[in-house]
């Protein structure tokens, strides 16, 4: 997932790392939702970015901003590889219905 992001440019993986470690922990069915139980939750998840005239930090909200985009990426990336996957895993299977009484080998 890493390499897709870093194919224009590999000396940004150090800085990529964290951010998509991050993002793929956020995933429905992550690795970290479940060992826990639940998604993690980031500072990005509690609070809006405020627009404030006064006290406005471009360089700030431009990061925050390229952090939620990248996370955006990255989450449908890894919905997109899991829609493949689920696709080529139910690609020979048949849809069987049993009713009541019907035998049934179980193995």
């Amino acid at each position: 997932m890493l390499r897709c992001f870093i194919s224009g440019n590999p000396r940004v993986w150090e800085d990529l790392l964290p951010h998509v470690e991050s993002a793929y922990n956020r995933v429905v069915n992550s690795p970290f939702e479940v060992v826990y139980g639940f998604n993690p939750v980031t500072p990005l998840d509690l609070l809006p970015i405020p627009i404030l005239d006064d006290v406005l930090c471009k360089d700030g909200d431009e990061k925050a901003s390229f952090i939620k985009e990248l996370h955006n990426d990255i989450k449908l990336q890894i919905e997109n590889k899991v829609g493949k996957y689920v696709e080529l895993a139910n690609k020979r299977r048949k849809t069987l219905l049993f009713d009541v009484g019907h035998w049934v080998w179980l193995h």
